[in-house]
């Protein structure tokens, strides 16, 4: 695996141990105007790694330390996710610039990468997150055509299997007990079903709603 350096001024300290993985997307024309302004002097905002459409890696921040990438989140009790996590960026243009689907060969960069990075810290498959996941009221990046499927497939993140439900869970709650933050229980939910229902992201539970919110409960 092949590591290009485009260091970036945006880190300091970290506070809490590395348990997360956090996955992106730049939401920018271009994989060089992303990398311009991740280092950028100003811009305040950085990541831990960020991938091109063709698979290149480029290492922006240290993994000890703390990259700017997750700005105000939630997660399992946590409010302060860059302290404990690492930040991958793929490059996409992203909501802002046509959504466009993720290429192969920049999610086999993606695998390679974040199996490496769940050794090297031991980072357990419940915590490898979209920023959508840690951030439902503000973001929806990586996206509802992120193949989070086939990460779980290698280890990386959970996919749930659509459990029967005898009778209807309380979705507010089951979404607490996952992880998300419920302060606004329909922005949690779009972020739910852009993880784990992408074929159906309108913020209206179904039964499949149901059953992979069991699914995930019961893993």
């Amino acid at each position: 695996m092949k590591i290009h350096q485009s260091s970036s001024p945006h880190y300091n300290k970290r506070l809490l141990p590395i348990d997360t993985l956090v996955i992106h997307y730049t939401d920018m024309p271009t994989t060089e105007e992303a990398l311009h302004w991740l280092c950028h002097p100003h811009s305040q905002v950085s990541a831990h790694y960020l991938i091109d459409e063709k698979g290149k890696i480029y290492h922006m921040v240290a993994e000890d330390k703390r990259a700017w990438h997750a700005g105000q989140s939630y997660w399992q009790g946590c409010t302060d996710l860059n302290s404990c996590s690492l930040g991958i960026e793929l490059a996409n243009p992203g909501h802002s610039h046509g959504y466009q689907p993720f290429p192969e060969a920049q999610i086999d960069s993606l695998l390679t990468l974040c199996k490496s990075l769940q050794m090297r810290w031991d980072i357990p498959s419940s915590r490898v997150l979209g920023h959508s996941d840690i951030a439902p009221q503000r973001k929806q990046d990586p996206g509802h055509l992120f193949p989070w499927d086939s990460l779980a497939k290698e280890g990386l993140g959970l996919w749930p299997e659509q459990l029967s439900v005898g009778r209807k869970l309380d979705i507010n709650e089951a979404l607490k007990k996952i992880g998300y933050e419920t302060v606004s229980p329909s922005h949690a939910l779009l972020a739910f079903q852009r993880h784990f229902q992408p074929q159906k992201v309108d913020g209206v539970a179904n039964h499949q709603t149901y059953s992979l919110l069991q699914g995930l409960l019961n893993l």
